[in-house]
Formats: C-alpha cells, structure tokens, sequence
C-alpha cells in the first residue's frame, strides 16, 4: 500500500460532513491538508478542532467561482510548496420537480457539484504536471445514475461528475494521474435543507466514506480503484 505520510491534499468543503471525515482521516494518515468552505468564519473554527491531529490549514473560496479557486490554491502553493491529491467533495443539493425550479436551482447545482469539480481540478492538474503525477478523488452519489421525483438538478449534476470523472481519467491516466469516483447513498450528514431526517442509524456514516477514500488513496500505484458505489447495508423499507 502507498503512505500518504508527507503528501499534501486539497479537500474542498471540508468543514463538515464527509468533507470533515475525509480530512481527519488523511490527518490520521500524516497527510497535509488545505481545506476550503465559503465562510471563513467556519473554515478559521474547523481548522482549530482539527489542528490537533496534524498539520492543516484553512482559507475561505467558493469553487462555483474559478477566480476564487485560483486564489485558495495559491495560498496552497506558498503554505506547502506541493500538491498530490485533489478531494473534490464541495456539493449541495436543491431539491424541486423540473417545472417547480427556478433557474438559480438549477444553477445552484450545476455550478457547485459539476463546475466547481472542473476549476478544482484544472487547477490541480498544473499543480500535477509539476510534481509527475497525483491523485484526485471525485464524491459523487448514486443520484448520479438512479434518478428520483425532485432530483432533477442534483440527478443531471452528479451524472455530469460520473462521466467527466471517467473523461478525465482517460485524458490523463498517462500523465501519472488516478483519478476514481466515489458513489454513496444516503450518508448521515445535514444536507439539502440542513435537518436530518429523524432516525438516521441506517444510514451510511461519514467515517465510511472516509475510509474508501482512504483506502483509494493508499492503492499500490500500479492499481487505479476509476469508481465505487456505496449503499446502506439496511436501508429503510
């Protein structure tokens, strides 16, 4: 298996949620780790809890907004000098029937699920080209190939992330980049409208994303893990 031990990773949105797992987990694996969010007042609180177990840093960028992405990898580049893994996890759904949307919903999706994955890894394949190679990890969902009422945007948005993952690690697999898709179902994290539905024990936890990112990550490097789908063992009837 590869040791993260010394590498340095970007995970984007990862104040909370899976977001925050993954983080913890690459912190566990003695990786690096810049992470981003829209506030600066959560990303400056997310770096103090997560500073004890091991060096991370913090900035503020919306990644709907390429010029604000160019700006927080930046601030990567002079904190840390290197790049190996992209975590494009940043997402949020914004659930309403085609003809109930408005075309901000519609947007909201597209741009941050779908766009904000494009200018983070345009960016980190310079940073790779550099470095002879790295890693990007796209989560996506099952929503991206199983379609539900409500879901239109958030349904088009992930099936765009599946197949431009697929693209990007055809166009550069021979660049010495890995490039996978993971796929969850139901996770237990506040998300769409920000309240948990009740009882939420069937769901899968954040941690066990974590952990198949993780486990990705840490493939020997003549193995490339392109897509895996995730489900709750037991979900509700």
């Amino acid at each position: 298996m590869q040791n993260l031990s010394g590498k340095v990773a970007i995970v984007t949105g990862g104040t909370r949620g899976i977001g925050r797992a993954i983080v913890e987990r690459l912190l566990r694996e003695d990786a690096s780790v810049a992470i981003c969010g829209r506030k600066q007042e959560s990303v400056e609180r997310a770096v103090r809890e997560l500073a004890p177990l091991g060096k991370v840093i913090g900035h503020a960028a919306d990644v709907r907004d390429p010029k604000e992405v160019e700006h927080f990898f930046h601030h990567v580049d002079q904190a840390f000098g290197r790049l190996d893994i992209l975590v494009n996890n940043a997402g949020e759904g914004v659930f309403a029937k085609v003809g109930e949307m408005s075309v901000d919903d519609w947007r909201r999706n597209i741009d941050l699920n779908l766009n904000g994955a494009f200018y983070c890894a345009h960016a980190a394949l310079a940073r790779f080209r550099k470095a002879d190679g790295g890693f990007i990890v796209n989560i996506s969902s099952l929503a991206g190939k199983n379609a539900f009422t409500g879901g239109a945007g958030y349904n088009a948005s992930k099936a765009g992330l599946n197949l431009f993952t697929e693209a990007l690690m055809l166009d550069h697999r021979h660049d010495h980049v890995r490039v996978c898709s993971i796929m969850p179902g139901s996770v237990d994290t506040e998300f769409g409208d920000g309240k948990k539905p009740g009882d939420t024990s069937w769901m899968i936890a954040p941690e066990d994303v974590a952990e198949v990112a993780a486990m990705v990550l840490t493939m020997p490097a003549r193995t490339m893990v392109s897509r895996i789908e995730m489900r709750p063992s037991i979900p509700k009837k």
